[in-house]
């Protein structure tokens, strides 16, 4: 090989490196087996599981919790459809996957939390961890169980020293962001009463907008969801107790009810929302909304128009969340969907930016009370630091 062609394989050697430094450690998957026994158990049927990177040194007694999404099935042909997948079957889950973003064990990558005791807690259930029905149809064999999920996994992790935790933040991308919020309360329950526990929900703040259509596309859907899964039981009593069990799987109904520390992580022009809840595929029949939905510099001046119209709804509902030094947020105008679990995104030069802030030094500022941090970004397309920013959907199915 000529000289020239030895230094560009180097050069891209290195680079491959770089890229795998930057992405973290790869983690192996662990089946929680005896879960089994407790009905505890995917679509499927087949056992939870979680990957599970240790602490050492100061974080030894430090953990985060990260719940994974990939939305919701609302119906039995929709569960159908997950529980082939890794969705719905631990079966089909890859035996090591990268942890990197907040989970991360560079500290370059992640300062705050990089020595901690760091958990993925994979998604197989469809319903945001919130599900029980006891009964099982034999015509589909499928088992509608995520909040008996929820809590043998946390069971296993309080074995494996997680009931010695001095510092604590359970968090989740997407439906695990969801789930996030409506077990917040639950996950501090169950650690030492002295322990620093609070919540960082990352791209789960769904909101009950309507569509473009006017229809109530969301609101629907996820009475659905709750009516399948029958996670009623499951969803924070204080909002049940006033409103019907659907509209309590959205985010501004029930974050005024939590006592736990929390900071909400979302974009107001999430990518997600604005192509599952503002413009389904049912409310564009003719597809007009086609192009902007992939890129919002393809809109149209009513489109935009529409977009500025719907962060307005989502600052509202995301304002319920308060101002005290317990609560924090950083809502950026970034056109993408979950930002914690990516470097890019996390804590580098070239990430989104609030007040100067990436969102790995707001958060960990806030954890560790070194100063609050709540802040909600100008409109589109404002914030040059978003340049960066993908927005890639194919980990969180639409609806």
């Amino acid at each position: 090989m000529e000289k020239a062609g030895i230094i560009q394989w180097l050069n891209l050697i290195v680079c491959v490196l770089l890229l795998l430094e930057a992405e973290g450690s790869l983690v192996p998957l662990t089946l929680v087996e005896n879960a089994i026994s407790q009905g505890a158990v995917c679509l499927d049927g087949s056992p939870p599981a979680y990957h599970f990177d240790k602490g050492v040194g100061e974080g030894i007694n430090s953990w985060i919790v990260h719940m994974e999404g990939g939305g919701w099935c609302k119906d039995v042909n929709d569960c159908l459809g997950r529980k082939k997948s890794r969705l719905g079957s631990s079966n089909q889950m890859v035996e090591d996957i990268y942890f990197s973003g907040i989970l991360n064990n560079d500290r370059q990558y992640n300062p705050d939390f990089y020595n901690w005791n760091r958990v993925l807690v994979r998604y197989c259930d469809g319903s945001s961890f919130t599900g029980d029905v006891e009964e099982v149809d034999p015509t589909n064999n499928l088992y509608f169980r995520g909040a008996r999920i929820f809590s043998a996994v946390m069971e296993d992790l309080l074995a494996q020293g997680l009931e010695k935790a001095e510092n604590a933040i359970l968090t989740g991308c997407s439906a695990g962001g969801l789930t996030t919020i409506l077990q917040c309360d639950n996950f501090k329950s169950l650690l030492p009463s002295g322990a620093n526990v609070k919540c960082v929900p990352d791209a789960g703040y769904f909101i009950n907008a309507k569509d473009i259509s006017g229809a109530h596309f969301i609101e629907e859907f996820y009475s659905k969801v709750v009516s399948t899964h029958g996670s009623a039981k499951n969803l924070p009593a204080a909002c049940i107790s006033k409103l019907t069990p659907g509209l309590c799987f959205f985010p501004e109904n029930v974050v005024s009810h939590i006592s736990t520390p929390i900071f909400v992580v979302n974009s107001a022009y999430d990518s997600w929302q604005i192509q599952n809840i503002l413009a389904p595929g049912a409310a564009d029949p003719s597809d007009k909304w086609h192009s902007c939905k992939l890129d919002l510099r393809s809109c149209s001046s009513d489109q935009l128009r529409i977009l500025q119209d719907f962060k307005e709804e989502f600052e509202k509902a995301v304002s319920v969340v308060g101002d005290s030094p317990s609560k924090g947020m950083f809502i950026d105008a970034c056109f993408t969907h979950c930002q914690t679990l990516s470097t890019e995104t996390w804590f580098k030069a070239d990430s989104p930016h609030l007040a100067n802030t990436t969102i790995g030094k707001a958060v960990g500022d806030w954890f560790y009370d070194r100063s609050p941090f709540s802040h909600v970004d100008c409109n589109y397309p404002c914030n040059p630091t978003c340049q960066n920013s993908v927005s890639d959907l194919k980990d969180h199915p639409g609806i």
